[in-house]
Order: C-alpha cells, then sequence, then structure tokens
C-alpha cells in the first residue's frame, strides 16, 4: 500500500522550496503571495536555456519523484482531455463520452484512475462554458488530483493562440492572433497581448498554454499554420515568439513553443496526415531554427513537437515526435533545451501512421520527450509505457527524469504553493475594461492597406456614405463573436456610414446605388471558386468594391483586382472594429506584410492614409 502520508510531507516540503530563492546565486523570487489566480511574477535567474519563474529546490522535487509507485510516476506523462463542464457532475452526454473513452464518469475519476499529470481544456468536449465555470472546473480538478494517489497538482492547458485557434470566448478577452502580430510588427505589442492572455487564463486556473506558434509560414500553401504563425522572416518570427514567450510567463502561466523542428513549409496538415518538410539541414539553421532558439533564450517553459517526416535532420522517416536524432540531438543538446518537451497531440494522424497506438508513446519518451498529450486510448498509452519500464525497454530511471521536469515546472508556475483560483479572481481580471482596451490597441497597428489605386479609402463617414457588407462569413473560432460581415457593418455605421449587411447570393443584384461594396473574403483557393465568382460580379456592377482578406492574406492573387484591398488576418471583432477604422480613416493603417503575397505584394508591403 502506498504511503501517501509520507508522500504529502515531500509534498509539502516541495512546496516550501518552490518558492524559496536560491540565496547563495543571488536571485531572490518575487513571487506573489496575492489571492489564489492572481499570477506571481517570475525572476530572470535561470541557468541558460532554462526557463525564468519560482526556483524550484530539485533534491526536494527528486525525493518526491523517488518515492511515486509506478503507475504514480508514469501517469504524471500524461495530459489528456476530460469531457464535461463539472469535475464531478457533467451532463449525462458527457458522462457517456467519459466512460466510452475512459471507463470513468467524471473528469475527477479520470485523474485519480490514471494519476494524471494534466488535462488539456477543449470547447468540443465541453470544457469552457463561461469563465466562473471554467476556473469551478480547474478548482474541481485540482482537488480530485489533492485528494488522490501522491497529491500532486494538475498542469491545466489550452489551446489559446488566439486569431484562428481560441478555445475560449467572450467574455474573455479575444486578441489578434500571431499574423496580425507580425503585421503590427511590435515585440511589445505581441507581450502585451500575451501577458493579458496569460493573466486571464491564470485566473481561469489554467497555468499551461500551448502558445506560441514559432513555426516561419514560408508556403502560402500551407494548410494548418498559415496566420498561426507570426510571418515569414526568420528574424521577425523569433522576436515576436520570444516577447510572447515573455508576456504568458510574466504572467505566471507557462508558455510553449511550437511545432520543433519547424512546420511552416508544409502541403499537409499533420492532423490528417504526415507531412513532409524538404528544407536542407542549412535551411533549416537560417529559417527554422532562428524562433525556437529565441524562445529558448526567453526561457520558454516548454516546447512541442511536430508531427512531421524532417528527412534532412533524421533520414529515418519517423515523424519528429519520435526522432531522438530532433529531439534530443538538436532540441537538448544543439539548442541546449533544459525545459519540457511535450508531443503534439497524440490522436494526429502524423504521428500514428508509422506506429500503432501503444508504440507511439513508448517512441516519444525513447526519443526525449516528456509530457504525452492527449493519446486517442489513454489506457492503453499508459499500459504500454507500463510495460516497457517493466520488460527494461524504459528504464524507470529515464522516466523519473521527465517526471522530474514536469514537477519543476509545476513549480516553477506556483502549482505547488496554490493551485486553486476563486471567483473573485476571474472577475478582476477576466475581460475587464483595461483588457479589452489592450485588445483594440494592439489590434490597431495590424490591419493592412494593400491598394487603393484610386484613392477610394478612406471613405468619408461624416458624409453618410450608402454601404454594402457581403462576403465569407467563417464561424468564430470561439463560437462567441461575429459573424464578421455583420460586425463590420454595424462598426462601420457606428462610424458614422449606413451599412448593411446582405449574404452573398443578393449582394450582387443589390449593389448598385450603393457607395461601396465590402466584400470579406477567406482563404480563396486557386482557380474558380464561389468567391471568385462573387468578386468578379461585384467587380462588374460598376460599383467600387473594397477587398477584406479575413484570414490569409494571400488571397488578392486569386481573386480580380479591387478598388481597394486590406488584410486583417482574424476575423473576430476585435478585427472587424480595427479594420472599420482603418476603412473610414478614425485610424491609419500602419500594418506591414509579415508574408509576401506572391505575384502581388512583397514582404513588408503596406500602404497608408
Amino acid at each position: 500500500m502506498p504511503n501517501h502520508a509520507s508522500r504529502r510531507a515531500l509534498l509539502a516540503a516541495a512546496a516550501m522550496a518552490a518558492v524559496t530563492a536560491a540565496g547563495a546565486a543571488g536571485a531572490a523570487s518575487t513571487a506573489s503571495t496575492a489571492a489564489p489566480g492572481t499570477p506571481g511574477t517570475p525572476d530572470d535567474s535561470r541557468a541558460p536555456g532554462g526557463p525564468p519563474g519560482r526556483r524550484p529546490d530539485r533534491e526536494r522535487l527528486r525525493a518526491l519523484v523517488s518515492g511515486l509507485g509506478l503507475p504514480e510516476l508514469v501517469g504524471q506523462l500524461f495530459v489528456s482531455r476530460a469531457y464535461g463542464h463539472s469535475a464531478t457532475d457533467p451532463d449525462p452526454a458527457d458522462a457517456a463520452l467519459n466512460m466510452e473513452h475512459f471507463g470513468v464518469r467524471t473528469a475527477a475519476e479520470l485523474v485519480a484512475r490514471y494519476h494524471l499529470g494534466g488535462v488539456v481544456y477543449f470547447a468540443w468536449a465541453h470544457n469552457t462554458r463561461d469563465p466562473h465555470q471554467i476556473a469551478a472546473l480547474s478548482n474541481g480538478l485540482q482537488r480530485a488530483a489533492a485528494d488522490s494517489g501522491a497529491g500532486i497538482p494538475l498542469l491545466l492547458s489550452v489551446d489559446q493562440e488566439h486569431g484562428a485557434v481560441a478555445r475560449i470566448g467572450r467574455p474573455a478577452t479575444l486578441l489578434p492572433g500571431a499574423m496580425a502580430l507580425g503585421a503590427a510588427g511590435s515585440a511589445e505589442g505581441a507581450r502585451r497581448a500575451a501577458r493579458v492572455a496569460g493573466t486571464e487564463l491564470a485566473a481561469l486556473g489554467i497555468r499551461q498554454d500551448w502558445a506560441p506558434v514559432a513555426d516561419v509560414n514560408v508556403n502560402p500553401a500551407n494548410p494548418v499554420i498559415g496566420v498561426r504563425s507570426f510571418g515569414s522572416d526568420p528574424a521577425a518570427v523569433a522576436a515576436l515568439a520570444a516577447a510572447q514567450v515573455r508576456g504568458y510567463q510574466g504572467a505566471g502561466v507557462a508558455a510553449a513553443a511550437k511545432h520543433f523542428p519547424g512546420h511552416g513549409d508544409t502541403e499537409t496538415d499533420s492532423h490528417v496526415g504526415l507531412p513532409v518538410m524538404r528544407h536542407s539541414r542549412a535551411q533549416w539553421e537560417e529559417l527554422d531554427a532562428p524562433p525556437f532558439r529565441a524562445a529558448v533564450r526567453a526561457g520558454v517553459d516548454v516546447i512541442m513537437t511536430a508531427h512531421i517526416v524532417f528527412p534532412a535532420l533524421d533520414p529515418s522517416g519517423d515523424p519528429a515526435t519520435l526522432s531522438r536524432p530532433i529531439v534530443t540531438g538538436l532540441l537538448r543538446e544543439q539548442l541546449g533545451f533544459r525545459g519540457v518537451v511535450v508531443t503534439d497531440a497524440l490522436d494526429m494522424a502524423g504521428v500514428r501512421q508509422k506506429y500503432g497506438d501503444d508504440r507511439v508513446p513508448v517512441l516519444a519518451l525513447k526519443a526525449g520527450c516528456d509530457l504525452l498529450l492527449n493519446a486517442p486510448d489513454l489506457g492503453l498509452a499508459q499500459r504500454a509505457v507500463l510495460a516497457a519500464v517493466e520488460s527494461g525497454e524504459l528504464s524507470r530511471g529515464r522516466v523519473e527524469e521527465s517526471v522530474l521536469r514536469v514537477l519543476e515546472l509545476k513549480a516553477r508556475r506556483g502549482l505547488f504553493e496554490d493551485p486553486y483560483t476563486s471567483d473573485a479572481a476571474v472577475g478582476a481580471a477576466v475581460g475587464t475594461g483595461g483588457h479589452l482596451a489592450a485588445a483594440d490597441a494592439v489590434a490597431a497597428g495590424t490591419t493592412t492597406l494593400l491598394a487603393n489605386p484610386r484613392g477610394l479609402l478612406p471613405l468619408d463617414a461624416s458624409a453618410g456614405p450608402k454601404l454594402l457588407v457581403t462576403g465569407t462569413d467563417p464561424v468564430s473560432p470561439t463560437g462567441t463573436t461575429g459573424p464578421p460581415t455583420a460586425v463590420l457593418a454595424r462598426e462601420l455605421t457606428a462610424l458614422g456610414c449606413r451599412a448593411q449587411a446582405l449574404p452573398p447570393e443578393r449582394a450582387v443584384a443589390a449593389a448598385p446605388g450603393h457607395a461601396a461594396v465590402l466584400v470579406c473574403t477567406y482563404n480563396v483557393p486557386e482557380g474558380e471558386s464561389p468567391q471568385r465568382t462573387l468578386v468578379a460580379g461585384l467587380v462588374a456592377t460598376g460599383v467600387p468594391v473594397v477587398l477584406v482578406a479575413v484570414r490569409n492574406p494571400y488571397d488578392p492573387a486569386r481573386l480580380p483586382a479591387c478598388a481597394a484591398e486590406v488584410a486583417t488576418y482574424t476575423w473576430t471583432d476585435v478585427e472587424m472594429r480595427a479594420a472599420a477604422r482603418v476603412l473610414t480613416g478614425a485610424s491609419r493603417p500602419s500594418g506591414r506584410l509579415p508574408v509576401p503575397v506572391p505575384g502581388r505584394y512583397p514582404l513588408g508591403h503596406g500602404l497608408s492614409y
């Protein structure tokens, strides 16, 4: 029978040590002792390649690790999804999903049975209804962890990149995504956005964000990265990725630079296939490596691997997640990274094509990964790792090495000290007026004016022009904003115009008599498409057409030339507000293309008034 009392004593000692400064190094901790949910301020004292934050006592944590039973030890390697809005009282449908996937009814039971190291939140798993519910879920999960097994706190995480990928919507603050920040070109703006995002996540009990994306998007056909990247210039991406690392971790939330060794020049989505990167080793050094080097220098807590084959770095044909030459050879030994290496989600096709779900987690650990994210069959994955240790394929020492890194991460982010949050913390941080104003301020520099040959823009809002807004209305990444055409029409009207939003099937007939038509486009494909037909039909009416590319900025190269063209990089409300202000001259456009638009605009292009 495990001695839980002695383990909790070690845990308490580790918690005390986790917030004690290393006096011999002369680095006093500035960790906050404020109310639960208020993030501490990390210090800057760290070994090269190591992350800043509270300074854990490695030996005390090592003692905690050595006292764990093998199932509890292996459990700390896994971060899993869980279904439901509540840790203990899910809706019946979510209880059924938990039973189907994990053999338990509730998320709390999941934590206890599998001794989990962490839980990742998803909207589709019904974890993210509203801020107070999320905070209650976080507290319930942490209580379940405290009351079971070794009592080690959980690492609660989410994909909240902002922009195209965001799991938590309003009333939380939504900020411009990476490529929009790349268009603004401000490291301070990127840091400020991450600081706001991290502060709100910490108030929700979430201490790990799977952001920022450090991939350099040099391929316009990339189906999975695109606007999730800061751009195509490695130096610019490096500066912004490092700034976001500092912003998140300055708010007490672990950042994760992804997807190592670089996913920016692929034409396959690793969710559905296995991409191949054709860069040479020299190209990797020049194009892909700089943002990860910068993130390591900034003290990033976590780096996430990519499910891609990179023959120049490892000719075996194994995806990077399972490649020891890439994870250990490049990331650990060449880049000097000492933090936690996490796999991208193990339910993605890119990592499942070559090996079975029982081999993937073992091979990832052998490659040098520490955390295993969202295994498709959690029970199978854990049994496989346990069997590998029992057979000697993996040593207990190798597993302890990873668990020690995970516990150090938890200690740095204050989880041993206090893993809980409160309704007061949520109210003080989430969706505050100051944060919403900060989001608008950051977004103000992102809208890029690409073309304005006739001087149509800015529209003279004082004359109350009659405007038609139409085009594609992609669903908000959070399901809580938009539709973008309606938001743009509303914002233009608030600025003095008379704007009406109409669906595409009615727009061409309704266009005559308007001062201009604004058409929102979204990832226009090559060749003929409904969006191309719509834009061509609007241009043929003779009414001036303003093209608003609301996601990838490559759309103008695939459409007839318009009277004016702008790029927003994101279609959430904050970017639509910024675009409306630019369109009417309430603010001047200052964004610059962070990627070239082949055949149309070079990198860095952008006009102003």
